[in-house]
């Protein structure tokens, strides 16, 4: 019963996840691309500070470190990562599938980045194999057009890409942090000092709550992001991260490009290339060359090989 719970929860996530990149597809009809990143944390983080005061003892960060580590999750996972994602998806050739893929890079390039901050995290030549096949695949997302290296959305893409790797170097900070936080504390202040610079970035960028289009679509869009993606989303997120560990959680990367296709061919009528096919299926590999070990685990734990 509790292995057909995680396995419910797990899918439940993934769809929420998927589903999100539609929901920034569809809402940036409506909305200046950096400000509606900025006004879904403005919402999503007060849902998180509350779930934080009801489920931890002290929701306030304490101390120098924990501090850090919060800025550093505002900065890179919540201000850069959907500054740059949410620009990136503006763009026609940047469909919620595309999104989702290059993102489901961020496992990959997390192990660059632990080579840099963790030296106990060791990357064999298997693993940096398994790296430089998950780069092909998004290569081979990307599409690039030779004669015109901008055309055909490629610039965009590498907006998404540099939003991948903004997660995936938030992450490891705070992997390396000694900080004694909480991770729903953490993600509450991330998300609310986060959303702050976003809005700076969206001023810089010449943006304006008058150029927001307040419309039920409009609503429903930030709403799904903010309350659903975001504070039910990360509430399951922590409920699995419990029972599960971090190599499984990480596989949800894995999965929601899937929903992200179907939803967005029912919702907004997108189509699935396939180089977008070709692109997941080639970082999938990349990232079993460079998971293995742990996945070997993973399935010895589960009884599936010996």
């Amino acid at each position: 019963m509790s292995r057909l719970r995680n396995l419910s929860l797990f899918l439940v996530l993934a769809a929420v996840w998927g589903s999100a990149f539609v929901a920034i597809k569809a809402g940036l009809a409506y909305f200046p691309p950096v400000l509606f990143a900025a006004l879904r944390y403005d919402v999503a983080g007060v849902v998180m500070l509350a779930y934080a005061a009801y489920a931890v003892d002290d929701p306030i960060p304490r101390g120098r470190d924990a501090w850090l580590e919060v800025l550093s999750g505002a900065v890179f996972i919540i201000a850069a990562y959907h500054s740059f994602l949410f620009v990136g998806e503006t763009d026609p050739a940047v469909t919620s599938a595309v999104a989702a893929v290059i993102v489901s890079l961020s496992p990959l390039l997390t192990t660059v980045f632990a080579r840099a901050f963790l030296p106990a995290e060791r990357l064999t030549a298997i693993g940096a194999l398994g790296l430089a096949i998950g780069l092909v695949g998004a290569v081979v997302l990307a599409n690039p057009d030779p004669a015109n290296l901008t055309g055909g959305g490629t610039g965009a893409k590498l907006l998404v890409l540099l939003a991948a790797a903004s997660f995936a170097l938030g992450s490891v900070l705070s992997r390396a942090s000694e900080a004694d936080i909480s991770i729903e504390t953490m993600e509450a202040w991330s998300m609310l000092l986060g959303a702050g610079l976003t809005h700076v970035v969206s001023l810089a960028l010449g943006e304006s709550i008058a150029g927001a289009v307040w419309t039920t679509e409009s609503l429903l869009a930030l709403g799904y992001l903010s309350v659903v993606a975001s504070g039910i989303g990360f509430l399951i997120y922590f409920d699995l991260l419990d029972r599960l560990g971090p190599i499984e959680i990480n596989l949800v990367s894995y999965v929601a490009p899937v929903f992200a296709a179907v939803v967005g061919w029912l919702v907004l009528d997108e189509g699935i290339t396939a180089t977008t096919v070709a692109g997941f299926l080639i970082i999938c590999v990349g990232f079993a060359l460079v998971k293995r070990d742990a996945i070997r685990e993973e399935l010895r734990a589960a009884g599936l090989v010996r």
